[in-house]
């Protein structure tokens, strides 16, 4: 896998995936809440390509940060580039993997789907992206996934929470319940991944014996309830925390 170097900021971006690709500053409801700064400029060009994967830090624990599976979620998306935009100017423990837009197309399209299918219910099913993810995952050896979610209220879960399962990774439920301590986010956990949500990202990464999570923030569906950025990116900070990943 050779990177892009970007040297003069410290990061470097691949593109993993061609056919996901998508001009996401089509988007106005998301272009309103995005700082254009010269770094995020220069991912919304890469992601006219595909899928980028942004790597910042050296060393390990590698961990890995994805956002917008559900191109229509858009806060965490957002909440995503600030991220990026801070962590350049630390100093890292470790590795830090960014999906800023899982599928820059379903953000254009401000859609939940990309040819018809729900990304994260299809991490089992060859060929679909969140499966070629979670090879890059086991590929980059990644020692925790967390991804990022908006959810709008009165749906499944409709309020700010962290997902997480018990079996087979204990260290799933002792992230997420962290994440939970420290921002406002409800714990929710089930004891074995894979029993609800067949194909869920995170409970795939969980059966591969990656210890993930899934984190929520309230807002509807294409919009950006106000907080709703902020709310994920503390929730973004705090995963990164329990790592002690930020010197």
């Amino acid at each position: 896998m050779v990177f892009s170097n970007l040297n003069d900021i410290g990061l470097e971006i691949n593109i993993i995936s061609y056919e996901t690709g998508g001009r996401v500053e089509k988007n106005d409801v998301l272009m309103e809440n995005i700082s254009k700064t010269d770094l995020n400029i220069a991912i919304l060009k890469k992601v006219t390509k595909g899928t980028a994967l942004i790597k910042l830090g050296k060393r390990n624990p590698k961990l890995m940060i994805t956002a917008g599976i559900h191109g229509n979620e858009l806060p965490p998306q957002i909440a995503s580039l600030n991220l990026i935009n801070e962590l350049i100017n630390s100093k890292l423990r470790g590795t830090v993997y960014v999906v800023p837009f899982s599928i820059p197309h379903a953000t254009m399209e401000n859609s939940r789907r990309f040819n018809g299918i729900d990304m994260n219910r299809a991490a089992s099913k060859l060929g679909c992206l969140s499966n070629n993810l979670l090879k890059i995952i086991k590929m980059l050896k990644i020692d925790a996934v967390s991804d990022f979610h908006s959810t709008k209220l009165k749906s499944n879960p409709g309020r700010q929470s962290v997902f997480c399962s018990k079996k087979p990774c204990i260290k799933s439920y002792e992230i997420a319940r962290y994440i939970s301590e420290n921002t406002p986010s409800e714990l929710i956990f089930y004891e074995k991944a894979g029993l609800y949500y067949k194909g869920a990202f995170e409970d795939e990464c969980n059966l591969a014996g990656i210890p993930a999570v899934t984190c929520e923030v309230v807002s509807e569906n294409g919009e950006v309830d106000p907080g709703s950025p902020e709310k994920s990116y503390n929730q973004m900070i705090s995963f990164l925390n329990y790592f002690k990943m930020i010197k």
